[in-house]
Parts: C-alpha cells; sequence; structure tokens
C-alpha cells in the first residue's frame, strides 16, 4: 500500500506540475530566457578565456617600422587571430630619450600581455629591464647575440626570441662586386652612437677586407652631419654604401645628391633607400621581417616557450633596383643582373 500511495503521490505531483506549465506561458518563456542567457554567459566566458593580448614597442614612426607591424599582424591573422575579435593588440611609440621609453616599456610589461614585442634594439632592450618571465620578441635587430638580447644563435631557455635583419654581409659584397665590378674602396656613412649601425659596419668591414676590397668609414653624428660626411667621401671611394639608420634615412635625399654629382655609386640595404635614390640593394623587406616575427609569437600564444625558440634569419634576399640613379650615377649594369632584379623606381 505505502508503495502504491508513493507512486500515486508522484504521478499527482507530475500531472500538477505539467497543469502548472500549461497555464502558465510567462513562466515557460521566463525558463526560456534564462536558459538562453546562461548558454550566452558560458559562451562569452569561453570567448573571454580564448582572447590573447600582444603588445608592441617602437621607437621610430616611419615607414619601415610601420611595415614591420603590418607584417606581424599579417601572421597573426593568418594563423586566426582577429583583432577586436580574439586579440587585443596595444602598440606604443616611444622617443629614444631613456626616461621614456623605459617608462613606456614598463607600462606595457605592467599591463600583462601574454606577448611583448620589440621594434627596436633600444625597445627590447627598455622591455628586457622589466621583465624576466614575459615573452619577449624582437623584430629586425640586426646581432641579437652581440646585443646581448641572448646568450647566442641557439634557442636561448630564456623568456626572448626574434628575428634578425642580419642579410649575411658577405651577399653586400657580391652586390657590390655585381653592379661597380672594379671597387676596390667602399665609402661608408654611419651613426657611430647608433649600436645596430656600428655592429653592422664592423662586421662589414671584415667582410670587405676578406674580399679584398677596403672600407672607408666616416662618422655622421646628428643627421645634419650625414651629406657633409658624404662629400668627404669624394675622390677616396669607388662606392658608397649606406645601413638603415634613423639619422642617414632623414638626410638620405643630401646623400643621394652628393652621390649623383659625383657620379659614386650609392648602394643600400632597404627599399625605402633605393626608392629615395640609391642605386640597388639586396633586400629581406621589413614586411617579410615582421611577419616571421608574428609567427613566432603564434607559437607563443598556442604554449610554446620562447626559449625553445631559436632566433631566426632570413634568408633569400631580393635585389631592388633603381634605373633613373643608375644612369644618374653613370652605371651600366649587367644584363644577367637586370633579369633577376626587381625595378623599383625606372
Amino acid at each position: 500500500m505505502g508503495t502504491l500511495f508513493i507512486g500515486s503521490s508522484a504521478e499527482r505531483d507530475v500531472s500538477d506540475l505539467e497543469n502548472f506549465l500549461e497555464v502558465s506561458p510567462m513562466i515557460r518563456r521566463a525558463c526560456v530566457v534564462v536558459w538562453l542567457c546562461g548558454i550566452l554567459a558560458l559562451t562569452s566566458a569561453a570567448s573571454c578565456a580564448q582572447t590573447k593580448s600582444v603588445a608592441v614597442l617602437a621607437t621610430d614612426s616611419g615607414v619601415a617600422t610601420e611595415a614591420l607591424r603590418d607584417g606581424l599582424r599579417d601572421a597573426l591573422k593568418a594563423a586566426g587571430f582577429v583583432e577586436g575579435r580574439n586579440l587585443k593588440w596595444v602598440s606604443e611609440t616611444a622617443s629614444t630619450d631613456e626616461q621614456q621609453l623605459n617608462q613606456r616599456a614598463l607600462n606595457l610589461v605592467l599591463s600583462r600581455p601574454d606577448v611583448l614585442v620589440a621594434l627596436s634594439l633600444p625597445a627590447a632592450q627598455a622591455l628586457m629591464k622589466h621583465t624576466k618571465q614575459m615573452p619577449i620578441i624582437f623584430v629586425g635587430v640586426t646581432d641579437p647575440v652581440q646585443a646581448e638580447l641572448v646568450p647566442s644563435w641557439s634557442a636561448s631557455g630564456t623568456n626572448v626570441t626574434g628575428v634578425s635583419d642580419l642579410l649575411t654581409l658577405t651577399r653586400r659584397v657580391t652586390l657590390i662586386r655585381q653592379v661597380v665590378a672594379q671597387a676596390r674602396k667602399v665609402g661608408v656613412v654611419y651613426n657611430p652612437a647608433d649600436a645596430a649601425s656600428v655592429v653592422v659596419v664592423r662586421e662589414f668591414q671584415e667582410q670587405l677586407t676578406k674580399a679584398g676590397l677596403l672600407m672607408v668609414e666616416v662618422a655622421a653624428v646628428r643627421a645634419t652631419d650625414v651629406a657633409a660626411a658624404a662629400r668627404s667621401l669624394i675622390g677616396k671611394v669607388d662606392v658608397l654604401h649606406t645601413f638603415w639608420d634613423p639619422h642617414t634615412q632623414a638626410a638620405y635625399p643630401g646623400l643621394v645628391k652628393v652621390a649623383n654629382d659625383a657620379k659614386i655609386p650609392l648602394l643600400a640595404a632597404d627599399t625605402a633607400s633605393v626608392q629615395a635614390g640609391a642605386l640597388a640593394a639586396f633586400v629581406i623587406t621589413e614586411r617579410e621581417v615582421g611577419a616571421a616575427a608574428g609567427r613566432q609569437a603564434v607559437r607563443i600564444l598556442r604554449g610554446t616557450k620562447p626559449g625553445a625558440i631559436a632566433p631566426e634569419v632570413l634568408s633569400r634576399p631580393q635585389p631592388q633596383l633603381n634605373l633613373a640613379a643608375a644612369k644618374k650615377q653613370g652605371v651600366t649594369l649587367p644584363e644577367a643582373f637586370l633579369k633577376g632584379a626587381v625595378i623599383i623606381v625606372k
């Protein structure tokens, strides 16, 4: 009897509940709303959990830096990390003033992004002062070992990795041989206060010496010194070669005028300089360098430790030419070289 009583009671309870819901459509709707809200809340929480953050620090706002940023974004987007959807993107530009740069770097570190990206050597050094744990990717630092960002070109085991824009300088010597075969003395204008420039110039000197060429260097500490420094090389060199630094870029039109007027072939290391009047350059584009750094960022965002990623050096440089500059500087380019080059300016 007890069992039958309980069963009957349960049946009445179910029946009562069905009747209650039948006569209470507002209750049904409320239940559905609550259920949907729960699903949306769970979906939102999952989305927030999947959102990653990348913080970028630069010390320059020029075309080259923007190309690095664009390449970085390209690689992140290609991997499915889209700003405003599942990626928080923060980008800061500071001057090379040490106090301002350090403050900007500290602010980015305190924001605790998943990856910190430095678009210059000073930016990388500033970030490294403030964290030994957060992943840092340097971008476009020519020699990160010499600059003491990493202990070697192997995976560092630290929180730092990145992409070098080092184009094996033997290739630059090859460019000189291909464009100005008779050259013996190579003039270089550089900024001795720029650490990256000093590293490149010293290595370039070693490679020129090995090839039986002589480097004649002249310092230009300020942008206003660049044209005068170039003029001082007239009659002393067979070819001029520039490397990228902010001072040289700022004064490049004056340097180009010296080369054109004196009929000295002017070679460079970047597309912007070829566009501005240099005759030729072997180039790994800033966008390519930025994209390589973006691919490293993707690996880190997916769980790889930065210390397990070896610093990367891109290969396969592209010869770029300015035919108008070749004419002004009195250079006839070999047909074989022309066939494999990209004409930037006709």
